[in-house]
C-alpha cells in the first residue's frame, strides 16, 4: 500500500501556494525563503526518519492490542471509529501537553516550534525524534482494545486535521473556536509572549483545554511573537533536532549532584542545575528585541534555494513511492542522502554566495549517488543536470551582483 502521505504532499504544497497569494493580495509577509526551506526540510527529514521508525512503533501497540486489549473492539463498527478519534485526540493532548512540561520530551517538540514564522510550512516542521517515546500516550488506546487498522486510520486523520490552523488568514471563527482547535487558538500555542506558554494544546478538539485549565484566548491587542525562547538562530534541520539533547547533556555534565542530572530530564523546559548555569550561562533576550533570524540572502539564491529543494521533494515523494523496498541498506543510505543534501542546502540558507563550495558539492555528490542507483533512470538524471545547471546559473549571478554592487554605489 502506498503511503498516504505521497498523495497529501501536494495538497500541502498547494494550499502553501494558495496561502502566499493571499498573503501578497494582503500585503502582508507571512513566507521566508530560508525560513520556509527550513520548515520543509525538517518535514521531510521526520517523514524520512518515519519511514525506518513507525513500524517499530506500531508493532508494540499491535502487540499490546493482541495480548493485553480488555474488549477487543470490532473494525466494523462506526461508534468504534468516532471513539478512537475521540481517544487519539486525548491521548495527544495529553503528549502535547507533556511535550511542553517535560525537558526530555520537549527536546522533540520544540523542533515545530522553532519557525519564527506562522504560516502553512510551520505545519510540517515537525520532529525526527518523536518516535522515541511518542508512543507510550498512545498505549491505553491498545488496551482498551482500539484496533491498529482503526488506530493508525484515526492517528492520519487527527494529524492531516492539524495542518490548516498553522495560518494567520484565518481569523477568529466564533462558536468553533470554543469547540475546535482553530488558527486563532493554535496562534496562541506558538507564541512566545507570557501569555501564549503552554497553553492550548488540543489537536482537534480545544475542549481538552478548557476542561483541564490549559486554554487561553488569542487576545486582539497584542501581535503575537513566533518561536522559541532561546531561538535557534540555524535553518540547519540536524541542529535543529539536536539543540535542545545537545543543552541537556551540557547540564548533565556540569551538574554535580546526581538528583540534579536526573531533574534535567523531567523539570520543565528552561530548568538548569545552578552549577551548570553558572558555569554555562546562555543569555536571556527581552521579547521587546526580538528579530526573527533572517541572514541577508539575494533573491536569486532565494529562488535556487527554493528550486533545489523542490528537486529534493521530488526525490522524497520516490522513496515513499519505492514503499517496502525502502526497508533496505540501499533504501537507509537513499534515504540519509536527501537528508544531507537538506543540511548542505541550508548552509546555503545562513551563508549566501559563501556556500558556493558545498552547494558544488552537494551537486557531485547528488551525481555520484544517482549513477550507481538502481532505481533512477534517465529522466532523474535530467533532472538533476537541470537543477545543477539552474544552481550554476544563480550562483552565478549572485556573485556578479556582488561584484558590481560596489561600483553601483
Amino acid at each position: 500500500m502506498l503511503n498516504p502521505i505521497l498523495f497529501a504532499v501536494p495538497v500541502f504544497l498547494a494550499m502553501m501556494a494558495i496561502e502566499y497569494a493571499i498573503e501578497r493580495r494582503r500585503g502582508q509577509p507571512v513566507y521566508r525563503a530560508g525560513d520556509t526551506v527550513a520548515s520543509l526540510s525538517l518535514g521531510l527529514t521526520s517523514q524520512l526518519v518515519g519511514l525506518f521508525t513507525r513500524l517499530a512503533a506500531l508493532g508494540i501497540y499491535t502487540l499490546v492490542w493482541q495480548h493485553w486489549a480488555i474488549w477487543p473492539l470490532p473494525v466494523s463498527s462506526p461508534w468504534v471509529w468516532l471513539g478512537a478519534l475521540l481517544a487519539y485526540d486525548f491521548c495527544y493532548y495529553w503528549l502535547h501537553r507533556f511535550g511542553h512540561e517535560v525537558q526530555l520530551l520537549w527536546a522533540a517538540h520544540a523542533v515545530h516550534h522553532s519557525s519564527e514564522e506562522y504560516n502553512l510550512s510551520t505545519a510540517l516542521r515537525q520532529t525526527g525524534s518523536g518516535f522515541l517515546f511518542g508512543w507510550v500516550f498512545y498505549l491505553p488506546m491498545a488496551v482498551v482494545g482500539v484496533p491498529p487498522l482503526v488506530f493508525v486510520t484515526v492517528g492520519l486523520i487527527d494529524l492531516l486535521y492539524q495542518f490548516w490552523v498553522h495560518t494567520r488568514q484565518v481569523g477568529k471563527l466564533g462558536w468553533f473556536d470554543r469547540v475546535f482547535c482553530s488558527p486563532s487558538n493554535h496562534r496562541v500555542h506558538h507564541g512566545q509572549n507570557d501569555y501564549c506558554i503552554d497553553r492550548n494544546y488540543g489537536g482537534i478538539l480545544i475542549l481538552w483545554d478548557r476542561l483541564f485549565g490549559s486554554f487561553v484566548e488569542e487576545r486582539d491587542g497584542e501581535p503575537i511573537v513566533y518561536g522559541i525562547r532561546g531561538a535557534l538562530r540555524s535553518f540547519n534541520p540536524l541542529r535543529a533536532n539536536l539543540q535542545i539533547y545537545a543543552g541537556m547533556a551540557q547540564d548533565m555534565r556540569l551538574a554535580a549532584s546526581w538528583a540534579d542530572k536526573l531533574r534535567v530530564l523531567y523539570k520543565h523546559p528552561g530548568w538548569r542545575p545552578a552549577d551548570a548555569a553558572a558555569a554555562a550561562p546562555r543569555p536571556s533576550q527581552p521579547l521587546a528585541q526580538f528579530r526573527p533570524y533572517e541572514p541577508p540572502l539575494p533573491p536569486v539564491l532565494k529562488a535556487h534555494a527554493l528550486l533545489q529543494l523542490a528537486v529534493l521533494v521530488a526525490f522524497f515523494l520516490h522513496v515513499l513511492a519505492l514503499g517496502p523496498q525502502i526497508n533496505s541498506v540501499l533504501g537507509l543510505g537513499y534515504a540519509g542522502l536527501i537528508v544531507a543534501q537538506l543540511v548542505v542546502l541550508s548552509r546555503l540558507s545562513e551563508r549566501g554566495l559563501a556556500a558556493w563550495r558545498s552547494e558544488l558539492l552537494r551537486w557531485l555528490v547528488g551525481a555520484a549517488a544517482l549513477a550507481v542507483s538502481p532505481w533512477h533512470g534517465l529522466p532523474w538524471w535530467l533532472l538533476w543536470a537541470a537543477a545543477g545547471a539552474a544552481g550554476a546559473w544563480s550562483l552565478a549571478r549572485a556573485a556578479s551582483t556582488t561584484r558590481s554592487a560596489p561600483q553601483a554605489a
